[in-house]
């Protein structure tokens, strides 16, 4: 099979990437082979791939959006059927038993692993994945469309669960790639105005066309205080500009995870009136399984730029640079329509 490996992080430049021809996969008792038909293209993976989170195996394959369908399962596995389509995620195992398994909060067991960090992801033509972290796709959504609500999608809908907007109220954005511009949908259809403050003209022009009741550049005063706010760009010194525009007892989220240096704040300035800052880490199951639901209902549209596989590289330089709106989506041929 076809995959893109990375051995040594590097400017995304420099194509660290490399095509590599391997064996397909096994799955284990518990696992299940999936033909990928299409993988997003994510921040995390730019991270990684440059360095800013430590390489924790080499060579690794990169990409935790997969949608694929199950070509053949473990002894064990029993959950899907031969051909059923699934969805594998970021967080790829759980330990189970530690206190924030056991309490629900699974997204922050210490022993946790990764798709396309710990074990190898969907920048190739099969990946494997236990089948109690895979996700059935609704119907509605066509591969390229499911595929950032896998990750994109579901830090975006724990981000805005965090920020505790709610129905009807004032969410603030900053940063409009492929993770916000699904939450604003979310927003909007819950009856929020949102707020969206980001640098490319054309991320602008998507937040308009998808809702948006205010859009402005970072720097920009928002028209009423922010009710919470959610930081997608991993831009640290976005945080006090943040914090200026929320309202007492407002929460900000950092959805990244990786952010440059948070500069010092003023306590009375940026703090005080009960604001509260709060990091977002990864995800659990049942955010996954809500997202997909209520993204079904809506139905949420992403929008979507569709590269094929061997262009791995060239999306995530787009990617770094603003180069496209909405979400980047690498299809290996096998993407369509259900």
């Amino acid at each position: 099979m076809r995959a893109f490996a990375l051995s040594a992080p590097g400017p995304i430049e420099t194509d660290p990437l490399r095509a590599d021809s391997r064996a397909t996969p096994s799955p284990g008792p518990a696992e299940i082979l999936v033909r990928v038909s299409a993988c997003g293209v994510c921040r995390t993976d730019l991270h990684i791939v440059e360095g800013d989170l430590p390489l924790v195996r080499s060579p690794i394959v990169p990409g935790h959006q997969v949608v694929g369908r199950v070509e053949r399962a473990g002894a064990a596995a029993r959950r899907f059927r031969i051909g059923d389509r699934v969805g594998i995620a970021w967080l790829r195992r759980t330990c189970g038993v530690c206190d924030a398994c056991r309490r629900g909060r699974e997204n922050l067991c210490e022993g946790a692993e990764f798709t396309g960090y710990h074990a190898d992801g969907g920048f190739a033509d099969y990946a494997v994945a236990p089948e109690a972290f895979a996700y059935a796709i609704p119907p509605i959504f066509d591969d390229g469309e499911a595929a950032p609500l896998l990750c994109a999608g579901i830090i975006g809908y724990r981000a805005l669960k965090l920020s505790e907007v709610a129905p009807g109220g004032r969410l603030g954005i900053y940063g409009f790639g492929a993770s916000a511009h699904v939450t604003l949908q979310v927003a909007r259809a819950r009856g929020c105005d949102v707020f969206v403050c980001t640098r490319e003209p054309s991320h602008r022009e998507l937040a308009r066309r998808l809702g948006a009741t205010w859009v402005g550049d970072v720097g920009d005063a928002m028209p009423a205080k922010a009710d919470g706010t959610i930081i997608f760009a991993p831009a640290g010194e976005l945080v006090p500009t943040a914090l200026r525009n929320l309202a007492r007892g407002g929460t900000l989220a950092l959805a990244g995870i990786y952010m440059t240096p948070v500069p010092s704040l003023h306590y009375e300035r940026d703090l005080f009136y009960e604001r509260t800052v709060r990091s977002v880490t990864a995800n659990t199951r049942a955010d996954g399984e809500e997202l997909l639901a209520e993204a079904a209902r809506i139905p949420i549209r992403p929008a979507t730029t569709t590269f094929p596989l061997e262009d791995a590289n060239r999306a995530l330089a787009l990617l770094k640079r603003g180069g496209f709106a909405g979400a980047g989506v690498l299809l290996t041929g096998e993407g369509s329509r259900v």
